[in-house]
């Protein structure tokens, strides 16, 4: 093995590069939960918009008590409105994310929607790598990079092919 490979190799690995990566990998991995829990809600609510203003209103019920625990100061609502539109879109996706979720999950399964949601984002953080987009610092897409992409997008196909529709009997019980 090249020497200076297995030194980058154990440098990236260690403890303080592995945590965010495991914090990361944690967050992805409640996704499905919320998919699901959501979609259920959509249905005991009689339809999926009320569930997305249930998990929005969950949500801001659960990070007040983390701002004041945090001692957070007061947001500067003047420096957001002169800032740029696109710092606004978050709210926007997290709807749109919410609602398709709580709609293409019970059609689709977790995992074929999961793994969608997955390869349109690397898809999407690469071009916003590429070009720098949303303030952050461009990080061009070199070939390694876009192999990668390619591999989830082609991982993401082959979830997709290798999963036959559920029976018509396991979609109802779902529902109840």
């Amino acid at each position: 093995m090249n020497p200076s490979f297995s030194s980058s190799l154990s440098s990236s690995l260690s403890a303080t590069a592995l945590l965010p990566l495991a914090i990361a990998m944690l967050a992805g991995a409640v996704v499905p939960f919320q998919a699901g829990s959501n979609a259920a809600l959509g249905r005991a609510l009689g339809h999926p918009l009320w569930a997305t203003v249930a998990s929005l209103l969950v949500s801001l019920i659960v990070v007040l008590p983390v701002l004041l625990a945090m001692r957070a100061g007061a947001p500067d609502i003047g420096a957001a409105i002169r800032g740029p539109w696109w710092q606004w879109i978050g709210g926007i996706a997290g709807v749109a994310y919410i609602t398709a979720a709580l709609i293409l999950t019970p059609r689709l399964g977790a995992a074929n929607f999961i793994v969608c949601v997955v390869a349109g984002q690397v898809v999407a953080s690469l071009v916003i790598d590429h070009f720098g987009l949303m303030g952050l610092a461009a990080r061009p897409a070199n070939l390694a990079r876009v192999a990668g992409v390619a591999l989830i997008v082609a991982g993401m196909l082959v979830v997709q092919w290798g999963t036959r529709a559920a029976p018509a009997s396991a979609t109802a019980a779902v529902g109840s």
